[in-house]
């Protein structure tokens, strides 16, 4: 596929993106820490990490990232830059291993590798992006039936999701709170890419700001990124960056690549050729994060605790009863 310019600038602007949001996920962290030392852990339900100002920093961080991404979408398809997120999975575990001490394992080392491959795969056979020449363009796509379906099927989880297994299992199983951020992230995408495209229509001269479908748009940006905050603060106070980052990344890749498909329907311009590259890309990133996964405790896990666990459970059964007698 060749790049255009408008593709060029989509690319840098989203490569920018990872860096910053790479080092937000370490910051925020850090501040996350110091706040639970003094107060109530966001995992708990506490806010006490509004005071901190290594929070605050991680913020901006983000803040600084998300925008440039905002940017990126205004200039090139979703399913081009949303893979690009990789590269913070990258940056981050990297800052994980040296500041926050969480030791990446080498099958986690791999499982990000898996994650690039994978990523690099979808963006080398993206489909071109269709000529968008208003937010009323956008707006007749994202209210035919299909993108319905998907957005009545996505809040429906997500609601779910908080109401029924955040208070059961949200302390225990990452993917709850990750899942909200990723579902919820999907349908924030398609809108941050709508404002996108009416901000660059209104400063090329033709103001979009005029249609009530650029605010509506507006309004899913804000509540999606406050849910996606909130509920990505509790992941990261629960459990393993290393972990949390990769995680979210595909998940949310993956869905909003599919929010995208259903949406703009990019699929249709694409040979049958293509389309399985896409998806061997999905299967390798798909790998990657399984490893990921499930290798999370080895990088902090002694061999003595490795060889215990591996044992059968019989076995461990009758080592107990021995330090027993």
């Amino acid at each position: 596929m060749g790049l255009s310019s408008d593709n060029i600038h989509g690319l840098v602007l989203a490569v920018s993106s990872s860096i910053f949001i790479g080092s937000s996920f370490i910051i925020k962290k850090k501040g996350l820490m110091k706040a639970g030392a003094s107060g109530t852990r966001a995992g708990s339900g506490g806010y006490s990490y509004l005071h901190e100002p290594m929070w605050w920093a991680g913020m901006i961080s983000m803040i600084i990232g998300e925008v440039a991404n905002f940017a990126a979408y205004a200039y090139a398809p979703a399913i081009l830059v949303t893979p690009l997120g990789a590269l913070s999975i990258i940056f981050s575990a990297v800052l994980a291993h040296f500041i926050l001490e969480e030791r990446l394992h080498i099958f986690g080392m791999l499982g990000c590798v898996l994650c690039v491959v994978g990523s690099t795969t979808i963006v080398l056979h993206a489909p071109q992006e269709r000529n968008i020449d208003s937010v009323k363009d956008v707006w007749m796509l994202a209210t035919e039936p299909g993108f319905l379906v998907y957005s009545v099927i996505v809040l429906v989880l997500v609601a779910v999701l908080i109401v029924r297994y955040v208070p059961k299992y949200g302390q225990t199983h990452m993917v709850v709170y990750v899942g909200i951020c990723s579902l919820m992230g999907s349908l924030t995408v398609m809108s941050v890419k709508a404002v996108g495209i009416a901000l660059k229509l209104t400063f090329s001269g033709m103001n979009q700001f005029k249609y009530f479908e650029t605010w509506f748009f507006t309004i899913v940006v804000i509540g999606g990124s406050i849910l996606q905050v909130n509920y990505l603060n509790k992941a990261l106070d629960t459990f393993n960056t290393a972990v949390v980052s990769p995680v979210y990344y595909v998940m949310f890749t993956s869905l909003t690549i599919l929010a995208s498909m259903i949406m703009f329907k990019e699929w249709d311009s694409q040979s049958a050729s293509q389309i399985a590259t896409e998806l061997c890309g999905f299967v390798t990133i798909l790998s990657g994060t399984f490893l990921l996964h499930k290798t999370r405790d080895m990088g902090n896990t002694s061999s003595s605790e490795v060889s215990a666990v591996a044992r059968s459970p019989k076995q461990r059964h009758n080592t107990n009863n021995t330090n027993s007698d």
